[in-house]
C-alpha cells in the first residue's frame, strides 16, 4: 500500500526517474488506484504521460476494458468484449471504453468496441456529461469522429455548458473536422450557455478562415 500510494505522488510530482524505480522494484504498485478507484495508468495518461502508461501496463497483470481501450491494446481489448455487459460500462470517474478510445486517439479501439455494439451516444455519468463524439472533437481525433457518425452518433449533442462537438472543431481550427461535421448536418447555429456560436467561438481563438466557413 505505501509504495501503491508513493507512486501517485511520484506521478504528481514529475518525477519520472523515481516511479520507474519504484516499479521496477515493486511491480505489484503499477496495480495502484486511487481513492475513487481510477487506476494509476488512467492516471499517467491524464497527465500526458503515455510512456509512463505503457511502463505500467506492462508491470500490470491485466488490463481492465478501460486500460485496453484507452492505449490501443486491441489483443485484450476483444479479451474484454467477451464479457457484453462490459461494453458500455462506465469507469470509476463515469466513462466508457468508447469515450476513452476516442479521447486518447485509438480510432481502432474505437472501431473495434462500435463493431461490437458500444453505444455511440453513451453520456459520462459525471457533471460533464459528454458523449464519445465530444470527447472525439476535443483530441482532434478525426477517423473517430467519422466513425462515430457513421454509427448514428448525435453531432448536435450538447455536453456540460450546452457544447456541440462542433464548438470543440471550431475551436480548435481543425477545417477537416468542421467539413465533416458540417456534412452531417452540424447546426451553425447552435450557441453555447455562454451565447456562442461555433463561429464565434472560431474568430475568438483567430480562426478566421473557420469562422467564415461557419457563417460569420
Amino acid at each position: 500500500m505505501e509504495n501503491s500510494q508513493r507512486c501517485f505522488e511520484l506521478l504528481q510530482s514529475g518525477d519520472t526517474d523515481g516511479l520507474r524505480r519504484t516499479l521496477e522494484q515493486d511491480p505489484a504498485s503499477s496495480e495502484a488506484r486511487d481513492a475513487a478507484g481510477v487506476s494509476l495508468l488512467m492516471h499517467a495518461l491524464y497527465h500526458g504521460r503515455r510512456d509512463l502508461a505503457d511502463l505500467i501496463a506492462n508491470q500490470k497483470k491485466t488490463l481492465d476494458i478501460f486500460e485496453a481501450a484507452s492505449l490501443g491494446r486491441l489483443d485484450r481489448l476483444k479479451q474484454c468484449l467477451g464479457d457484453a455487459a462490459a461494453i458500455d460500462s462506465r469507469s470509476k470517474d463515469g466513462f466508457t471504453a468508447l469515450h476513452f478510445a476516442c479521447f486518447f486517439c485509438q480510432p481502432e479501439a474505437a472501431r473495434l468496441l462500435l463493431e461490437n455494439g458500444a453505444a455511440p451516444d453513451a453520456v459520462a455519468a459525471n457533471p460533464m456529461k459528454v458523449m464519445p463524439l465530444h470527447s472525439a472533437a476535443s483530441a482532434r481525433n478525426l477517423e473517430a469522429v467519422r466513425l462515430l457518425l457513421e454509427h448514428g452518433a448525435p453531432v448536435n449533442a450538447r455536453q456540460h455548458g450546452g457544447w456541440a462537438p462542433i464548438h470543440a472543431a471550431a475551436q480548435n481550427g481543425d477545417r477537416p473536422m468542421v467539413e465533416l461535421m458540417l456534412k452531417h448536418h452540424a447546426d451553425l447555429k447552435l450557441a453555447n450557455d455562454d451565447g456562442k456560436t461555433p463561429a464565434m467561438v472560431a474568430r475568438e481563438k483567430g480562426h478566421d478562415g473557420i469562422a467564415a466557413l461557419l457563417g460569420e
